[in-house]
This record gives structure tokens, sequence and C-alpha cells, in this order.
């Protein structure tokens, strides 16, 4: 199956007899499927069947949906006049000509300019032919968005499977330095024991206790492991496909913890310097994942 980016922009048109309708989608990642819609008002009807139809065929993301429509028959909707709302806003000139004695040059032309004023109506007939109108620009603008998402997506994928086998080939370097760390400090705890005891014999049970103590609290093996075992299911999720955004958002999620793990635990300079680079590559990972559907 495909994997999809959130981010994206598509553009549908759909035409019938001088009715033009434009649909725009502009998306951005989300956790959910979050939309914004803004419609003409002829179109209040109609929110309903284009929520859904968006619902049936976006999966997730932040949508901006931009509706455009143009009516270049003859014979048009109706036009409706809010006579109530004409009325306040001539009282409110007439308050602020009298309160401040400026000039009321609101005339006609000025109030017809008034958001609600004056609105179109559409009649009962023409609902179901712009509800289906509208239905083919809003597929149309799916389809052409999809497109784009899925390009990114592809391009994500790349990437991220890049900076996934980036980590892979650090662990083994993790893994040959971890034991050259315990013979390190086994080598500094004999020589510290030394210069306090001077011309006292070391114990080396004692002695083999502690490293055997540092070696059980500072070692990375069952870490690596689990990133092992996180790096194979990344892969394999990526590669089933689909709404894989926050499945792998979680595995990532694990993969760091397990980097802050080992970098807690092993002093060593070369590890550290390891640790560094797979707590950056992930968090890049953690970014780029947050874009997927």
């Amino acid at each position: 199956m495909a994997i999809y980016s959130m981010t994206g922009y598509g553009k549908g048109i759909a035409e019938e007899n001088g009715l033009k309708i434009t649909v725009e989608l502009k998306s951005v990642n989300h956790r959910f499927l979050d939309l914004n819609i803004k419609l003409p008002k002829v179109f209040s009807f109609a929110e309903d069947v284009l929520r859904k139809c968006l619902q049936a065929n976006i999966g997730r993301g932040h949508i901006d949906v931009y509706v455009n429509y143009e009516d270049n028959r003859e014979d048009k909707c109706s036009l409706n006049i809010d006579y109530d709302l004409a009325k306040q806003y001539i009282d409110v000139a007439k308050q602020l000509e009298e309160k401040f004695g400026v000039q009321n040059n609101l005339y006609v032309n000025e109030l017809l300019r008034i958001p609600e004023v004056v609105t179109q109506v559409a009649n009962e007939e023409d609902e179901q032919k712009l509800a289906q109108l509208l239905t083919n620009a809003c597929m149309s603008a799916i389809e052409n968005i999809n497109k784009m998402k899925l390009l990114e997506g592809e391009a994500l994928i790349k990437d991220l499977l890049a900076k996934i086998d980036g980590i892979k080939n650090v662990l083994p370097e993790i893994q040959r330095l971890s034991p050259l760390t315990l013979d390190e400090y086994r080598q500094k705890l004999m020589e510290r024991v030394q210069e306090y005891l001077k011309e006292v014999p070391v114990d080396e049970v004692k002695l083999i206790n502690e490293v055997a103590f540092y070696s059980d609290k500072f070692c990375t093996d069952e870490e690596i492991t689990r990133l092992y075992t996180h790096i194979d299911h990344f892969i394999n999720i990526v590669k089933e496909g689909g709404a894989v955004g926050k499945k792998l958002d979680f595995i990532v999620q694990e993969m760091n913890r397990e980097s802050n793990t080992i970098g807690s635990k092993c002093n060593n300079a070369e590890i550290t310097k390891y640790v560094v680079f797979l707590k950056s590559e992930i968090e890049k990972i953690r970014e780029q994942v947050q874009n997927l559907v």
C-alpha cells in the first residue's frame, strides 16, 4: 500500500451549464482529521455533503477547504435582501454622525458591499445540482492533492530508510566499544586502589565483584538488541504501507528511549559521539514521521 504525506495542495473544478465550482485543499500535519471549511453563503446547505466527502477520502491532517462559486447563467439564483441588517448599518451610521459630527456618506452602493446584506439564494431545484457539482469538484481536488501527498510520502520514506540504515550501521561500533569501556574501568579502578593501598595487597575477589557490578549496571546489550528489533519493526511497517504515521511515531519514541539509556550508561568519549549521532538522527526521523498519514 502507498504511504502518503499529510502535506499537499489540490485543486478541483466542476462546470455545467454556466455553473462553475472550484474547490481548493491545503493540507498540513495534524494528529487527527481537522477540517476548516470556508463556503460561500449560497452553499450553506451543502457543508455536510462536502464534509462527508472529505472524511471518506482523507485519512488525517489539518485541511483548509476553499470553495469558489461562479454563476454565469442568464437566469441566476434569486437575491435575498436582509432589510433588518441593512437598517442596523444605517442606524449606526446616523448615530456616529450625530455623536462625532462626521459626514454620513453611507449610500446604497456601500450597503451592497457589506457581507450578508445581499445574498444569493438557490432554489430547491438548484440545490441538488449544486451539491453534485460540489462533490465532483471536491473529488477532483482530493485526487490532485493525493498525487502531491504520494510524491512527498515517497520522498520522506526514502530519506527515513536512509537514516535508519545510518543508525543500524552505528550500533556494531557501540557493541565493539562497550567491552573496552569495561576494561578501561577495570584498569582505572586497579590503579586507584593501588594508589590508595600502596603496599597493601589488592583483594582480587572484591575487585572482580566491583567490576562485575559495574558490568551489570552499565551493559548496553539489551538496549542495542531492542534497537535492532525496533529498526526491523520500523522497516516492516514501511513495507506494509498505508497509514503508518502513528505506528512509526511510537517506534521512534522507543528508539529514543533506548539511545538515551545507552548514553547514560557509557562513560566513553567514542560511544558518546555515536550516541549523539543516534539521538540526532532519531529526532530528525521523529519530525519527518509526524508528516506521514
